[in-house]
């Protein structure tokens, strides 16, 4: 069984899509870009500031899912330019701190939605 996360914390979809999916005891939560959950705006004008955003976004579909960054166990960090990592790094390792940080992929993509800097998208465990 699945089950549709949804939270007016994070940005709706803006496609055929859901925040996130919740099944099997795990979460899994769509790419979050740096989107205002209000005004459907961009946030911020460098990666540092968008990456910013993006982790309250996924952070708050992880919450409405019944989870957190702490239970984590895979991300995958989409970067329009591959010279932006260090400053992404720096933003993510404070949400993903701790002795068992996820298991991570990061590629650099040609191109974005909304032209954005950064999308991050997690697979979380779900309660204790």
């Amino acid at each position: 069984m699945k089950q549709k996360i949804s939270t007016d914390a994070a940005p709706k979809a803006i496609g055929p899509y859901s925040q996130a999916i919740r099944t099997g005891g795990l979460v899994y939560c769509s790419g979050q870009i740096a989107l205002d959950p209000k005004s459907g705006e961009i946030v911020g004008k460098d990666v540092t500031e968008q990456c910013e955003q993006v982790m309250k976004n996924l952070s708050a579909v992880l919450a409405a899912a019944g989870s957190d960054t702490s239970k984590a166990v895979k991300c995958t960090v989409y970067l329009k330019f591959m010279k932006d990592f260090a400053a992404v790094n720096a933003v993510y390792g404070k949400y993903f701190s701790g002795d068992t940080p996820p298991a991570r992929a990061t590629v650099a993509v040609s191109e974005l939605p909304r032209d954005v800097l950064v999308e991050i998208d997690c697979v979380a465990l779900v309660g204790s």
